[in-house]
């Protein structure tokens, strides 16, 4: 993951050449706001950014030392409605750590938004795989060994390129900074599976 940013409180540094804007998304709803689902899918990328911002502040609270410590042992799947959150923990921790991410996502530290076990990454692995062999099929003669050392050679540079390409579908396309979004509680639920976890329910605010 590429940040300048960190969890530790340096704030405003964002690495790209612009900073979101607090009203970008509510803005682009009053213009477009004819467009079906659009407010749906803006409300998901924010939660899916608040889900991840979560995720970290629970990672250090767990006795992280370093600024960014990611815990294993948590999970997240968001919803427009909000997001479960898997892994032991108890709700009075999960409500701090959900109102500290929130205030401190929304005051600077966009890099909360992106996270290396996110399914974005996962899938953007699996395309550039498919890609990188499509394109290697096309291009090496049709002899067995050399096509499996191209196939090789694209799962091998998909590994290597798919943390940071997968870091920037995150940070553009699958979550938004979450200037929106209200917590309006937290429950213990189950997901569509059936799995049990906490669900943090979230509002669209202007």
């Amino acid at each position: 993951m590429t940040t300048t940013a960190s969890a530790s409180g340096n704030t405003g540094q964002f690495p790209f050449d612009f900073a979101p804007q607090r009203t970008q998304d509510a803005d682009l709803l009053r213009q477009l706001n004819f467009v079906p689902g659009l407010k749906e899918v803006l409300t998901l990328r924010q939660v899916h950014a608040l889900e991840h911002a979560t995720v970290w502040v629970l990672s250090q609270s767990f006795g992280a030392t370093t600024a960014r410590t990611d815990n294993e042992l948590l999970g997240g799947m968001s919803t427009e409605q909000g997001f479960y959150l898997y892994g032991h923990v108890n709700i009075a921790q999960l409500r701090q750590a959900v109102r500290e991410a929130l205030q401190r996502i929304a005051s600077g530290e966009w890099d909360l938004a992106v996270h290396p076990r996110c399914g974005t990454n996962l899938s953007v692995a699996m395309l550039l795989t498919a890609g990188l062999a499509v394109g290697i099929n096309l291009a090496l003669p049709r002899g067995p060994i050399l096509q499996l050392f191209g196939l090789g050679a694209a799962a091998a540079a998909a590994a290597q390129l798919a943390p940071d390409v997968g870091a920037l579908a995150q940070r553009y396309v699958t979550t938004a900074i979450p200037f929106n979004l209200s917590v309006v509680d937290i429950t213990v639920s189950h997901d569509f599976w059936g799995r049990e976890a906490h669900f943090v329910r979230v509002r669209w605010v202007e």
